[in-house]
């Protein structure tokens, strides 16, 4: 049975800076391109990033691009989400998602999702 389990969500001040974990239990992690998805309050559930299976690939929502940054450590089944120069608009549940073939945008080719983690930017 798969699971991904997300942390690191909180309250933080805009500018500031959170780090998003999510550690993957029952695949094979290191086969697996890993995506970050977002939802806020009212709007449908956003790409924000992807990254490939050995971590040489990665790609962004030009929402983002220059302030967040995803990366894994295959040897701990983890993926994160740097994100820095935080915005109120940044304010959403962020959900880790996995997939079996290739990084990509598209969150219906995603097979697998966390249950998210709250991230409040207050202005």
């Amino acid at each position: 049975q798969v699971h991904l389990v997300e942390s690191g969500g909180g309250l933080v001040q805009a500018g500031g800076s959170l780090r998003l974990s999510c550690v993957a239990s029952g695949l094979t992690f290191s086969s697996y391109p890993m995506g970050w998805f977002r939802q806020a309050p009212g709007k449908e559930r956003a790409f924000v990033a992807t990254i490939n299976w050995s971590g040489t690939w990665t790609y962004y929502a030009d929402s983002v691009k220059g302030r967040f940054t995803i990366s894994r450590d295959n040897a701990k089944n983890t993926v994160y989400l740097q994100m820095n120069s935080l915005k109120p608009e940044d304010t959403a549940v962020y959900y880790c998602a996995a997939r079996r073939y290739g990084a990509g945008t598209d969150q219906n080719e995603y097979d697998y999702w966390g249950q998210g983690t709250q991230v409040t930017v207050s202005s």
